[in-house]
């Protein structure tokens, strides 16, 4: 179950720059009922497992959004964990309410473990333009298991910049992106480790594909929108 709520964490992590309404950003389309999903593939190319949310409950409008976004992620062996959190998106800054994660379902999965969650917010500019710098975010997350059983762990997305221009073609779709650049380093327990990655960003749609590399710069996992209804 901890492996499943730590990749739930990095996922929406990686997803909290796609979300939004046009009024507030041209790059997050948060309008009620819209849903998405994206397939996951691992180094080789294969089916890794699917990722599918929904908007719901939108309330406000013009530069003042909040939205709860319902998420399902499925395994390549068909199991399936839900979960939803909240989104506010103020002027063109998307804020992520990581605490709401930690709703009644995923805490009767947790078990007796006791669960803090912190972050600071992903932050994308309405306009994106190449050569831009974007600032930095990170998510915490504690994890109590009794006794003296801790387990910390701490996602930075650093070094975001816009690199270029280009065009994606999915199975949902051909999209005009902007290719944004980044490193997550991850730290937990003993282990700490520094991930480059790319995101491709269509205006109205939000987040189209997704690649992670190792530190050489080798693929070693991707994701795509394969489907989405506004």
């Amino acid at each position: 179950m901890k492996h499943y709520f730590f990749a739930l964490l990095t996922a929406m992590f990686s997803l909290g720059i796609a979300l939004g309404q046009s009024n507030c950003s041209h790059y997050y389309p948060l309008v009620d009922g819209a849903n998405f999903q994206y397939t996951s593939y691992d180094r080789k190319g294969n089916e890794d497992g699917k990722m599918s949310y929904k908007v719901t409950q939108v309330n406000g409008s013009g530069d003042n959004v909040s939205a709860t976004m319902v998420m399902q992620l499925e395994d390549k062996k068909g199991n399936t964990y839900d979960s939803e959190y909240q989104v506010t998106c103020d002027g063109d800054k998307v804020k992520i309410d990581f605490k709401s994660l930690m709703n009644e379902q995923m805490l009767r999965q947790m078990g007796d473990m006791e669960v803090e969650v912190s972050g600071t917010d992903v932050e994308l500019p309405g306009n994106l333009g190449v050569g831009q710098e974007l600032p930095d975010g990170n998510v915490s997350v504690q994890m109590k298991m009794g006794g003296a059983m801790n387990m910390n762990m701490n996602v930075e997305t650093i070094n975001r910049k816009v690199e270029k221009e280009e065009t994606v073609t999915t199975p949902a779709g051909t999209f005009e992106c902007f290719v944004v650049y980044s490193e997550t380093r991850t730290k937990m327990m003993m282990a700490n480790q520094t991930m480059p990655s790319r995101v491709w960003l269509a205006k109205g749609v939000g987040m189209v594909k997704q690649e992670s590399y190792n530190k050489k710069g080798t693929l070693i996992a991707s994701m795509e929108l394969t489907a989405y209804n506004q």
